[in-house]
């Protein structure tokens, strides 16, 4: 049976503000400490060239972004970087190859190792490879993979106006692989895209309604980039994500609820007031995959002067 449907987290979504964020801390404190922001860090391991043909994505074949590819890094590269974020306070370390799905054989390996060796630091392993089968589902938990990214990113409705080379059911089969295979699950999706309000409120009843539902869920401002079929759509209203947000805390209360891509476009009057909404985790760091994200230490100030906490490992 669906927890929820489409017009109750639509009557949610459209609630006064302060109504909405009453509700949303309600929910928040019953299941999080409600001062503690999880730090995650994240790291592209393999840029561009990727087959499918996401509307927001300039890391895809069929644009011209002038994104410059990369070969894969390193197993010491990626530890590097790791060693990196723990030190500034991430607890959780995110890594993303471009590509429809994981290449098998020596590639795979590596990925691997990567996950052994950043969960080898006593931190949180988190990889975004798209789409997976059941076998590499299973070796990536056996690696000790902690969670798996895969976004919905919209509604059903909406998905094929932004992507035609694979189906919303594609990324809802690779969601129950990864939750069969034991691996908790990371999923969102993006606002700005053009998408109706009855999208963005199908989108969260579609993770709600996951079993398990999502440990966490990423909600993400598109962030226009010249050369993709979105780069004129115009920025995402700060209260849109504040909505969204608190609708995602009241949906999913016991989920990690993240301020993500668009956060740096956002003065630290609407990143707090996100955070009052439900968020409790963030990606920090100078870049999000390829786009640009605020600085460490402009970040440690923000909490700080908000009275919040980094997260200690664990929580």
């Amino acid at each position: 049976m669906a927890k929820y449907s489409v017009p109750e987290l639509r009557a949610i979504h459209d609630l006064p503000i302060p109504d909405l964020i009453h509700r949303a801390q309600q929910a928040h404190r019953q299941h999080h400490l409600p001062n503690e922001v999880q730090l995650c860090s994240l790291l592209s391991v393999k840029t561009g060239g990727c087959s499918e043909d996401c509307a927001y994505c300039p890391q895809s074949n069929h644009y011209d972004t002038g994104l410059q590819r990369s070969r894969t890094l390193e197993v010491a590269e990626v530890v590097a970087a790791a060693r990196r974020a723990q030190a500034a306070g991430a607890t959780r370390f995110c890594m993303g190859t471009a590509g429809r799905n994981p290449q098998s054989g020596e590639a795979f390996a590596t990925l691997l190792a990567i996950v052994r060796a950043v969960r080898g630091l006593g931190m949180e392993a988190c990889l975004t490879l798209g789409m997976l089968d059941d076998e590499q589902a299973a070796r990536l938990a056996e690696a000790g993979l902690t969670i798996y990214n895969h976004n919905v990113n919209t509604s059903r409705e909406f998905y094929g106006k932004i992507v035609t080379t694979h189906s919303y059911d594609d990324r809802l089969a690779t969601l129950r692989r990864v939750s069969r295979a034991g691996i908790k699950v990371c999923s969102g999706g993006i606002i700005g895209m053009g998408e109706s309000i009855d999208d963005r409120c199908a989108m969260l009843a579609t993770l709600a309604n996951l079993e398990p539902s999502p440990e966490s869920v990423p909600i993400n401002a598109l962030v226009p980039i010249k050369g993709t079929p979105l780069a004129e759509r115009p920025p995402v209203d700060p209260l849109e994500m504040v909505r969204m947000i608190a609708t995602a805390r009241i949906a999913m209360p016991a989920a990690r609820v993240r301020l993500s891509a668009g956060r740096a476009a956002l003065s630290r009057e609407a990143q707090v007031l996100c955070f009052v909404a439900g968020a409790n985790s963030i990606f920090f760091g100078e870049k999000l995959l390829t786009t640009g994200n605020a600085d460490v230490d402009s970040d440690h100030e923000l909490l700080r002067d908000a009275g919040l906490r980094p997260a200690p490992p664990g929580h």
